[in-house]
């Protein structure tokens, strides 16, 4: 490679924090939303939903609604069930074998709803304020039937049942390890260290809501254009499962998408109902929900319980983890919904440490609220949480460091390929190295003299580490690409990974730039079409593991292809031509040719490969948070004064962008730990949280500091050609228990040690302050 050619790879490729290609269009106010969309003769379509979380529906009249000025349609779920609309699919069956016990779930409620904001009918109008007078005309008459919104009260003996075939409200339980080695591994632990530990349920909160505009268009086909992570698994579900229109006759695109966390993955009711209508009325159909229906019906996140238990001999080793766990699915027990408390949480819960064995028993419970599914992290969280609880309370417990009870239970580098106890290999992990890196980031030995300077303030610090690794890839760890050198001059890519707001459409640019050497600007990423391929989508932190990893293939296989073609062009042999910057040249000589000029004399004008890859496994990135909190005795308010970390991701592209992930990740786990909690109330099953006066998302103000946050490359996976692992939901998952563990910590300096088992998340100003006059 000449020295042009590293000029241009220093500049924009790979290890540079190169500016966002996204940036410049979204500044100037160029961005293309699906709201933004807006064609001739489109109709608005609105929602009627239950105000009942579970209620037998006993009679729709819609004759009022359908004749109001503008109505173009009313339907309810019994005239799309006679229309041909299937319900939405769901996971057929666990890995045990067993089949879930849940209610169908329709495009629109039939005969029963099972939660709040469940819809049971929709309006489809001229005018949006016309959709929304009609959809209040409409009549329905319920019977209200008992629910039951709280895990404990689900699983009470004799509660209501939301769906009379899942006894006991369980839709779907595994079982992971071997409880008699685990029982005998406890009957000889020198210490036991038992805890309660609740992840509540959040709200994914993007600042875009979900939304879908579809019409038929002149090629006859079914458009939409949607903002998902997943648009290739929404046309699967609309040709396959739901609507039955042949694969060839929808097309599903995405443009610009503000933020989707996980919640924009798969299918939603209201899409196929979009689809379907447009489908039907030969018209444009947008839906846009607003921010009331996002926390009613939009899936949420985590809420789950569990009892965790840790055996550990005399010298703080492991024995073996037990742990008991409930996780409310809500009203329709989703695939998502059931297999990230029941399988993907699990596979991460012994997480850096040894465990030799394991007992575990999770179990997925119906209630009368809107259905749980992925949410930034999807499992990995909540069992992080818990095992990193249990390391701090076991070190309180025995006496032991909480940093020398980690060193004595890390798995070692020389113990790598490492398989952990519920069968998930870790290609590689230095994980004592990662801790000391973070410990002497975070200064983690001069925190006696801050906290001395907190209580001279008359404020309570504590200190909280998380060590953890994480699973990424989605476990769909193959990816298509195209590659296309263009004679007007410009390399286009496309991949089925998808934008919202993480810049990948820029990392995925540099890794172009890193084989072909020429200038950022010549290099157009296509993301968001199924018409240009299908594939998984992003979700999982799998864009860059999977899709940048298919993507540097198909351009050297690209490249390759272009040689072989100036070889031919320049009557030379491929082996004597060298290439710099995009022109081929021989060896010696000033004989070459641009790389353009090549793809114009190509009989289709380009030179374009159509690659598809896979990567061996998933990636298991790691890192150590150290999180310092200051308490307000007086108020019991809790502020992050101090955050540092140390991130094993392996090869890191773009710093920037990577920093952005990590830093906004931790944000969203420090919300959850100190302020989010989406509540419904026990009582009326209605939320109490259900719009942004209630519900308290986190802000700036939660921190008293910036974040210090540190890339360690010095250990690149294996299981991909790039080296690199998933970083998109790492700071999520340390920011929480680093935090809490702060707390803890605060409260056991400040005499209340006896609290620190039964602390439960959101640590509230009040619920603190209880903590420390109780």
């Amino acid at each position: 490679m000449t020295t042009d050619t590293l000029d241009i790879t220093q500049r924009f490729g790979s290890g540079r924090s190169v500016q966002r290609i996204e940036d410049e269009g979204l500044l100037k106010g160029l961005g293309q939303y699906t709201d933004d969309l807006a064609p001739a003769g489109q109709l608005r379509m609105v929602f009627v939903r239950s105000p009942y979380p579970h209620a037998r529906i006993t009679s729709i009249d819609t004759a009022n609604a359908a004749a109001m000025p503008g109505v173009v349609e009313v339907m309810t779920g019994a005239q799309l069930v006679a229309a041909g609309v299937k319900p939405l699919p769901t996971l057929p069956m666990l890995p045990d074998g067993t089949k879930p016990a849940t209610a169908e779930r329709h495009v629109l409620a039939v005969d029963e709803v099972r939660f709040a904001g469940e819809a049971v009918a929709l309006v489809v109008a001229e005018t949006m304020q016309q959709a929304r007078d009609a959809a209040e005309a409409v009549w329905v008459e319920y019977e209200e039937l008992p629910h039951v919104v709280d895990l404990e009260d689900a699983t009470a003996p004799g509660a209501p049942l939301v769906y009379a075939q899942a006894p006991g409200n369980i839709a779907a339980q595994l079982r992971h390890g071997d409880a008699q080695k685990a029982a005998a591994a406890f009957d000889q632990a020198a210490h036991v260290v038992q805890l309660k530990v609740v992840n509540q349920r959040v709200v994914a909160l993007s600042i875009e809501p979900r939304s879908v505009l579809a019409w038929v268009a002149d090629d006859g086909r079914l458009t939409l254009r949607i903002s998902s992570q997943m648009p290739s698994g929404v046309k699967n579900s609309i040709c396959n499962d739901v609507l039955g229109i042949p694969r060839e006759q929808v097309r599903v695109t995405v443009g610009d998408v503000g933020g989707g966390f996980g919640m924009k993955t798969g299918i939603y009711p209201e899409d196929a109902a979009t689809a379907w209508m447009a489908w039907t009325l030969k018209r444009p159909v947008k839906w846009i929900a607003d921010r009331s229906e996002e926390f009613l019906a939009a899936a949420h996140g985590r809420d789950q319980q569990a009892q965790a238990e840790m055996a550990l001999d005399a010298q703080g080793r492991i024995l073996a983890v037990r742990l008991r766990t409930l996780a409310s699915v809500g009203g329709h027990a989703l695939a998502t919904g059931m297999l990230i408390p029941l399988l993907i949480g699990p596979w991460v819960s012994t997480s850096v440490y040894h465990v030799p064995v394991i007992d575990y028993h999770f179990q997925a419970v119906l209630t009368n609220t809107s259905p749980t599914s992925a949410y930034r992290g999807a499992g990995r969280p909540e069992a992080i949480y818990i095992i990193e609880r249990l390391m701090d309370e076991a070190a309180r417990q025995t006496g032991i460091d909480r940093i020398e009870l980690r060193r004595r239970n890390f798995i070692r580098p020389e113990q790598m390929p490492y398989k952990n106890p519920m069968g998930q290999t870790y290609d590689v992990g230095e994980f004592e190295k990662i801790m000391d890196e973070g410990l002497a980031h975070a200064d983690w030995s001069g925190f006696e003299a801050r906290a001395a300077a907190s209580k001279a303030r008359g404020k309570l610090r504590g200190l909280g580490i998380a060590t953890f690794l994480e699973w990424t890839g989605g476990n769909v760890l193959e990816e298509r690409v195209t590659v296309e050198v263009k004679a007007d001059g410009v390399i286009e890519v496309f991949s089925a990974v998808n934008q919202m707001g993480q810049g990948i459409a820029t990392t995925l640019a540099q890794l172009v730039v890193d084989v072909f050497g020429v200038p950022l600007d010549k290099v157009r990423v296509v993301l968001g079409d199924t018409d240009r391929g299908d594939g998984f989508g992003s979700a999982g932190s799998r864009s860059l593991f999977t899709g940048g990893s298919s993507l540097h293939l198909g351009a050297e296989k690209t490249l390759d292809q272009a040689r072989q073609l100036a070889g031919q062009a320049l009557e030379a042999s491929p082996h004597d031509l060298q290439y710099a910057r995009g022109r081929f040249s021989v060896k010696g000589t000033d004989v070459g040719i641009d790389l353009f000029e090549l793809a114009g004399r190509q009989p289709e004008r380009r030179i374009f490969i159509d690659h598809t890859s896979a990567v061996a496994g998933p990636s298991w990135p790691n890192a150590c948070h150290v999180a310092e909190v200051e308490i307000d005795p007086a108020t019991g308010e809790v502020q992050v004064v101090a955050y540092a970390s140390v991130n094993d991701i392996g090869r890191v592209v773009n710093p920037m962008i990577v920093r952005g992930q990590l830093d906004g990740g931790a944000l969203q786990g420090i919300g959850q730990a100190l302020c989010e909690h989406m509540v419904y109330d026990r009582e009326s099953g209605q939320p109490l949280t259900g719009s942004l006066m209630d519900y308290a998302a986190p802000r700036f103000d939660l921190l008293q500091c910036e974040f210090r946050t540190e890339m360690n490359q010095t250990v690149p996976s294996k299981n991909n050609p790039l080296g690199v692992k998933g970083v998109g939901e790492l700071g999520t998952i340390g920011a929480t228990p680093s935090v809490v563990n702060a707390v803890a910590d605060a409260l056991a300096r400040a005499g209340r040690k006896d609290a620190t088992r039964g602390l439960q998340m959101p640590l509230t100003a009040p619920k603190v302050w209880g903590i420390l006059n109780g």
